[in-house]
């Protein structure tokens, strides 16, 4: 199959439906984290969305300092699957018991791109004003303070434009470009 008509229509599908569940279960951990709020209406999709295979994870594996460390195992181990499937279905000449490595700079990423794209978000919803009491909008400022409050910190408005968002933004750019290549290559990772 690895020079099939189907072979990139396949892993498109499988990438993006593990890349979705994977990404709303990170959300979930880092909403948790971030003690946003679970009453907010998109906080309660997220929670919906991913208690019915949390909900027996909990059972053994417990919660550690408010974190949900099911959450984070259970996407650790969608990761590893998604990457398992794709060395399959490729056909790579690879274990693939070593997805389980190679999900840790996955996860990585995805947690950094998380982080970026709710920055960005933020920002651009900063130039429309939106409701403060908007869910959406609280949930990217709790999700995203504990990253721009010390930027903001640093960099102080200049004649009313906050340039803080940009210092995050390439703090996390450059944070995925030393640390990713790295743990890859640390992890054997062939993706």
């Amino acid at each position: 199959m690895t020079d099939s008509y189907l072979l990139n229509p396949v892993v498109f599908l499988i990438q993006t439906l593990f890349g979705l569940y994977i990404a709303v279960v990170a959300i979930r951990f880092l909403l948790q984290w971030a003690r946003a709020d679970f009453y907010n209406p998109i906080s309660q999709f997220v929670v919906k969305v991913t208690s019915p295979v949390l909900r027996p994870m909990r059972r053994v594996i417990p919660g550690y300092g408010g974190m949900d460390l099911a959450a984070l195992v259970l996407a650790w181990l969608l990761s590893a699957l998604e990457l398992a499937i794709l060395v399959m279905i490729i056909g790579l000449d690879r274990s693939p018991l070593a997805a389980l490595g190679w999900a840790i700079p996955s996860l990585v990423e995805l947690f950094i791109n998380i982080f970026l794209f709710a920055v960005l978000i933020r920002v651009i919803l900063s130039w429309v004003n939106p409701d403060p009491y908007n869910p959406a909008v609280a949930l990217l400022s709790r999700l995203t303070d504990p990253l721009m409050l010390p930027a903001q910190r640093l960099i102080r408005p200049i004649s009313g434009i906050d340039l803080s968002p940009m210092l995050v933004m390439i703090g996390l750019v450059l944070l995925n470009m030393l640390l990713i290549p790295p743990l890859k290559w640390l992890v054997g990772s062939p993706f």
